[in-house]
């Protein structure tokens, strides 16, 4: 469909809960690959929120790509979002996300220009939808939030559990509705979309998978440089990604702690590098311990991956599809990942990545790989050309925008 023929049926909306500029993490690669697309067949307007000074930074990068935006800094702080939702009876996850810059913003939007669908970009920015918007509504729910604070109330103990369990509960009740209200609702993964209809129960709402895709001309270990430990006794495992965020922390310390000892058995001088923004506590205070280097964040991921001899993805809790993992495999990397970690993505074990299911087997496929560098190799290249045929972007966004693209008369009505 060309550029003029998007123009005569209308215009969209797009809302963000980050900003999809620079996109330098899972979300952020997500959001910043369908509002490139989106604003290739058309007018996009986009209201979002930065939460850091390199998020604001890239407002000029966001005026380039939309018809029009508002960029909102994000403030408030997990505490006060808590305090402000328990009288509210909303989840945390709306009242840390709220704001009426935003609203006023889509108000005079809607009065002014010619918005005929809304594509909003994780669930709790659904919360900003008008009532009377008579539109056409996709959400992207990106993961099941609502699983993620399960099994995080599963985890834990003391008061963070009843506090977890309420975000659950309540951000189960908020996508079911929002899931309602929207024609057409999204996850990253088939395994998501099947738990989700699941405690839906009305096989009229219409949800589907978009699967994550990969830049992999970006990614591409052509031309990468070495990392600062090349050279160095090895093996060398790598792992990637936001240092803060729960999930990964758990994996790292757990990977530190009860995997790489038993790995160092076999493999004295294996190293392994945690390579990511914002370290939490816990991460920074694995610093010291044997082979373990915390890197904290780069200017250029790659050739940390690059370098790597295996890049290893332990994650105990895990939603949708890893981007860590899609990455390494782009980058022609043997890539180690749990159970949790390779959910969703459409590979075979032993062939473009290696899956391990426990502890014992995350040890022995390191030090397989380890011992048998010829297969090691084979894995990576065989990884990357999986990623070419299978996860480009383009292919894996074209059902979305044939969606869009069809006369809002032919595409079902919200339920």
């Amino acid at each position: 469909m060309d550029r003029q023929r998007a123009r005569l049926m209308g215009e969209l909306l797009f809302l963000a809960h980050r900003i999809p500029f620079p996109p330098d993490r899972g979300d952020k690669i997500r959001s910043h690959a369908i509002l490139k697309a989106l604003a290739a067949r058309g007018p996009v307007h986009v209201a979002t929120f930065g939460e850091t000074d390199a998020d604001m930074a890239a407002e000029a990068d966001l005026s380039a790509i939309a018809a029009s935006h508002l960029l909102v800094r994000r403030t408030i702080s997990n505490l006060r979002a808590g305090l402000n939702a328990l009288p509210s009876g909303k989840p945390v996850s709306l009242t840390a996300f709220d704001s009426q810059d935003i609203r006023h913003y889509i108000a005079r939007l809607l009065a002014t220009r010619p918005i005929d669908a809304i594509f909003v970009f994780s669930g709790q920015m659904a919360q900003f939808i008008p009532p009377s918007f008579a539109g056409r509504v996709v959400i992207d729910f990106v993961d099941m939030d609502s699983a993620k604070f399960a099994a995080y109330a599963k985890a834990t103990a003391g008061p963070m559990k009843l506090v977890h369990a309420r975000e659950a509960r309540l951000l189960g009740a908020f996508e079911r509705q929002m899931a309602r209200r929207a024609q057409l609702s999204l996850f990253c993964s088939p395994t998501e979309v099947a738990e989700f209809r699941l405690g839906l129960g009305d096989p009229q709402v219409c949800v589907d998978p978009v699967v994550n895709g990969i830049d992999t001309a970006f990614y591409d270990p052509v031309g990468v440089g070495p990392a600062p430990y090349a050279g160095e006794a090895g093996p060398h495992l790598v792992f990637t990604g936001q240092m803060d965020y729960a999930p990964n922390v758990d994996a790292v310390v757990h990977f530190a702690e009860a995997v790489l000892p038993a790995v160092q058995k076999q493999l004295p001088d294996a190293r392994f590098h945690i390579v990511g923004r914002n370290p939490a506590p816990a991460v920074r205070a694995l610093e010291g311990r044997a082979g373990v280097h915390v890197v904290g964040a780069v200017d250029d991921i790659r050739p940390w991956i690059g370098s790597a001899d295996m890049v290893v993805a332990p994650l105990r809790i895990a939603r949708g599809i890893q981007n860590k993992v899609l990455e390494a495999m782009a980058m022609a990397r043997p890539v180690i990942a749990s159970g949790a970690a390779a959910e969703g993505i459409v590979a075979q074990s032993g062939a473009h990545f290696m899956v391990a299911r426990d502890d014992a087997a995350m040890v022995d496929a390191v030090c397989a790989l380890a011992a048998d560098q010829d297969r090691a190799a084979a894995i990576g290249a065989a990884a990357r050309a999986h990623m070419l045929k299978h996860y480009q972007w383009d292919a894996q966004l074209a059902p979305l925008l044939a969606w869009l693209d069809q006369p809002p008369a032919l595409v079902p009505s919200a339920a």
